[in-house]
């Protein structure tokens, strides 16, 4: 790892640090350009009542609300912790190309922040989940409606 890198991860978990006095969770992110600019984000789910909140979240909205665009190709998430499922999701809408970060799953577990059941929970087979998820068929292909409408989209942007 370059001292740059090193730099970025390490205000990452500056942010992290900061936020528990600025009454957030222990967590903070950057997302870097190729050409360097730094978008921050800190863990808020508790102070703002939103769950997904995750410091890694708010940094890809911070960079895509800048940058005016969904797409992060080329950009790398420097994150405090290891990022949860909904956090690694997120990175890969986002189409970010790396993710730098220092404490893992196992370090954020003993503070508290066990997400051991989400890993388990995408592990379990589709039966024996925690929380039942399942499709629901409606009559004349409905569900199709919003499918089809895009595709006749002209001036739709793909993602």
């Amino acid at each position: 790892m370059s001292t740059v890198e090193e730099q970025f991860l390490a205000r990452a978990i500056a942010l992290a640090t900061q936020n528990v006095y600025d009454g957030g969770g222990p967590f903070g992110a950057l997302i870097v350009t190729p050409d360097g600019r730094a978008f921050e984000g800190a863990n808020r789910v508790t102070a703002n009542n939103d769950p997904t909140a995750h410091a890694e979240v708010m940094a890809i909205r911070n960079a895509c609300s800048s940058l005016g665009t969904f797409d992060l190709t080329g950009c790398t998430l420097y994150t405090s912790c290891e990022p949860c499922p909904l956090c690694l999701a997120a990175a890969l809408w986002a189409r970010v190309d790396s993710i730098s970060f220092a404490a893992d799953r196992h370090d954020a577990a003993k503070a508290g922040f066990d997400d051991a059941v989400f890993y388990e929970f995408f592990e379990a087979p589709v039966a024996e989940r925690s929380m039942q998820v399942r499709q629901m068929e409606l009559p004349d292909s409905a569900s199709a409606e919003p499918f089809r409408a895009w595709a006749d989209l002209p001036d739709r942007i793909d993602y």
